[in-house]
């Protein structure tokens, strides 16, 4: 199944997708199954019901609507940096050997086709192509081998980073939170469409058509259940939570000379049989 957050004039809905079109339950309509984290949090039997009143819902227009993150009510976004061999070299890393965490907040999302935002403050403001893992049920140590029970589905995030702000300090937390610079959508594709783990499925970023990343899914030095157990070591996850799973190498900010993004360029992340992630850069004003 693949589901979609968006808003169509002054109405929010959760839209299904039925064989290539989108049907759709608004907020305030009886049979609203709420936003995409709480589907995440519903039963397997609650999911069906809700995935067949959505089904019986109102046809939407996809070139008629705005697109919303998909899970912009989560608790917790967690990132993880550095886990790709080739993109911890490119910044003069050793590769980690636990994962390197940072935390993305709900106000710095944006979703498909809609601008991201280059500060005022900086003209370094790069792209990162990565997976996006959304949790259908959280605990406490959970083992590696149960994990991928804990997931509900996949999307395609863009981990937009103000490079200089990220690197002033060890922390990278302020570089990784400017307002309308991560790029989530454009839906969730369930976990059971797709690989185990979505392993093996191959991610590209292009800038103006040209292609900047691209990577095989199974290249993350941790994988999607190997760090929701690490994860779940430290802190209880909650259905909801997202995860966000590191980019590969070819960052604009390791490039000579580097490439940042500007106003007018259009940013495309690119993950097989999840989606394709787009977005127009615009100056900040």
């Amino acid at each position: 199944m693949r589901f979609l957050r968006f808003i169509k004039g002054d109405r929010e809905g959760v839209a299904i997708d039925i064989d290539g079109g989108y049907r759709a339950r608004f907020v305030g309509e009886t049979a609203y199954p709420g936003p995409i984290s709480l589907l995440a949090r519903k039963s397997a039997g609650e999911l069906a019901r809700a995935a067949d009143d959505l089904r019986t819902g109102e046809s939407v227009d996809l070139a008629a609507v705005t697109f919303l993150p998909p899970c912009g009510q989560s608790g917790k976004i967690v990132c993880l940096g550095l886990n790709y061999r080739d993109h911890a070299h490119e910044f003069d890393f050793e590769p980690p050997a636990y994962p390197t965490l940072f935390a993305r907040f709900a106000s710095s999302l944006i979703g498909h086709g809609q601008h991201l935002i280059r500060p005022r403050v900086s003209d370094k403001f790069d792209y990162e192509g990565e997976l996006a893992v959304i949790l259908s049920r959280g605990g406490r140590h959970i083992s590696q081998a149960t994990a991928l029970d804990h997931v509900f589905g996949y999307a395609v995030f863009n981990d937009g980073s103000i490079r200089d702000y990220q690197l002033l300090t060890p922390q990278w937390t302020v570089g990784k939170n400017f307002d309308g610079t991560g790029a989530f959508g454009p839906w969730v594709v369930t976990a059971d469409e797709l690989p185990l783990g979505a392993t093996g499925l191959m991610l590209e970023t292009r800038l103006n058509g040209i292609v900047m990343q691209r990577a095989s899914t199974s290249d993350m030095i941790f994988g999607v259940a190997q760090t929701i157990a690490l994860l779940s070591d430290a802190m209880t996850l909650d259905a909801g939570d997202v995860l966000v799973m590191g980019t590969p190498s070819g960052v604009g900010y390791a490039r000579k000379p580097p490439v940042f993004m500007k106003a007018g360029d259009i940013c495309e992340v690119d993950i097989e049989r999840i989606g394709i992630l787009r977005n127009v850069v615009a100056e900040e004003t």
